[in-house]
């Protein structure tokens, strides 16, 4: 039975992400949109450059057509903020992205959107899991894919550039122009280079790409921009003397960057970055929202501006939700996802990594000394992470001390309270605190802890690691 994660669906290749899969799935959606009566509109597909991804496609559009709904599909390698972006265009009622974002090659699987290009919420996954639950696999109507091309049941559009225009409409363009920047842009193998470099050459940046071509296997490393992957990013960036390194995870809805140093800029710190350019400079007012292993000190500058920072639970359809309620200006993650308020309701690496080259021509000055300012009147804030992989039966163990038992080590920080929203985390009176919490798109136990300094962050980790023998 397919089971929907923090980020959709994803499954290892040939294992449960299959063909019979993929179109019981989709066969969920069409009933559901039968049911509503909401056929009328539509649906869209779209893709990334993952093994089947096409294929995975072609086949999911059959099933739309042969329910008689229409069926759009993007006719290249999409972004999935693209595709997003595409459901609200067309003021879709649901949208559909074949991607596994950054998991490793082996998986696929798929992303459900709904109104507005918001991430499917659990209302409606949990809806989905219900109608899989009461289809037969044998009565799934499907219309050959060239059949329905033919007969107009499946359309196949191109949006770039309504895309692309919606993001030079949101951006200084002009700023950006007078500053001559180069820019290192790191794809990763991945869908973000059209539309990225195609924004940046507008601007008149000078743009370098590495790891442009397709190659399903992501050049053997995990298709996530972070410190470990990015060094041939970093190096390119000291050699050639950039004034910024660009890169973006498989589906380019999370976004890495190399500062003006060559270092790896932690998530955590582009959101915190942004936000404040967006108060401090361009004169925004309102909240953000951070999920649960996000750095606090958004919190922090949110109170400065006196404003409201919101905690939620991993998976980006949480903080889409909480933005719309609290009309917020900013929401994200540590892992690199986030969004901004006026475009789409979800994560885009593209928007983000060309607010950030926005942010760089305005304020004339470098990554580095904008952050250094921000410590210097906030404080700084490290964080330590760590991952790792368990059987059943350690997961077993690890759910009934955390989670059932609710039992804790003995910390060398005072506790102020815990929280079991999402995993288990441990807030410290010194402001700091560790989550343990078990990942919703991959088999792993992930452990975070954010304190004043990298020394305080490591040694709380490795008091919880020790306490759970997971070393």
């Amino acid at each position: 039975m397919i089971k929907f994660g923090t980020g959709g669906w994803r499954a290892i290749i040939g294992d449960e992400f299959t063909k019979a899969n993929v179109q019981l799935l989709t066969a969920a959606i069409a009933k559901k949109l039968i049911d509503e009566d909401k056929t009328l509109s539509g649906f869209v597909i779209g893709y990334d450059r993952r093994f089947l991804s096409e294929e995975a496609t072609k086949w999911a559009a059959e099933v739309m057509a042969g329910e008689g709904i229409l069926c759009r599909v993007i006719n290249r390698e999409a972004p999935t903020p693209l595709i997003m972006f595409t459901v609200k265009y067309y003021d879709l009622h649901y949208g559909m992205a074949v991607t596994a974002s950054h998991n490793p090659a082996i998986y696929n699987g798929i992303k459900v959107f709904m109104k507005n290009g918001r991430d499917a919420d659990e209302i409606l996954t949990g809806e989905l899991e219900q109608y899989m639950k009461n289809i037969n696999s044998a009565d799934i109507k499907v219309l050959p894919f060239e059949d329905g091309v033919k007969n107009g049941m499946i359309q196949i559009i191109d949006p770039m550039n309504q895309y692309i225009d919606s993001i030079i409409r949101s951006i200084n363009m002009d700023a950006i122009r007078s500053r001559n920047l180069k820019i290192a842009l790191d794809p990763m193998y991945g869908v973000s280079k059209t539309a990225l470099q195609t924004i940046l050459l507008t601007a008149r940046c000078e743009v370098d790409v590495i790891h442009e071509r397709r190659d399903a296997l992501f050049g053997g490393r995990l298709p996530a921009p972070n410190s470990k992957t990015l060094s041939s990013l970093m190096n390119y960036v000291e050699e050639n003397h950039c004034d910024i390194g660009i890169a973006t995870d498989g589906d380019a809805d999370r976004l890495g960057v190399i500062d003006d140093k060559a270092e790896f800029l932690h998530p955590n710190k582009i959101l915190v970055l942004l936000y404040y350019y967006l108060m401090k400079v361009k004169g925004w007012h309102g909240a953000a929202v951070r999920n649960i292993a996000t750095t606090h000190l958004l919190d922090r500058i949110a109170e400065d501006f006196g404003e409201t920072c919101y905690e939620v639970p991993v998976g980006f359809k949480y903080i889409s939700s909480k933005m719309v309620e609290t009309n917020a200006i900013i929401g994200g993650e540590s892992s690199g996802g986030l969004t901004v308020r006026g475009h789409i309701q979800g994560k885009d690496g593209i928007y983000a990594a060309a607010l950030l080259v926005e942010m760089i021509a305005t304020t004339g000055r470098k990554l580095s000394e904008i952050y250094s300012e921000i410590t210097d009147q906030y404080g700084t804030y490290e964080m330590d992470e760590c991952d790792f992989t368990f059987s059943q039966e350690v997961k077993d163990e690890i759910t009934s001390i955390l989670l059932e038992d609710k039992l804790l080590p003995e910390f060398p920080f005072e506790i102020e309270k815990v929280s079991y929203m999402d995993g288990c985390k441990v807030y410290f009176k010194n402001k700091g605190w560790i989550i343990a919490r078990f990942s919703g798109t991959e088999p792993l136990l992930r452990i975070f802890c954010e304190m004043p300094t990298m020394k305080a962050a490591q040694a709380a980790s490795e008091v919880l690691i020790q306490f759970l023998h997971l070393s």
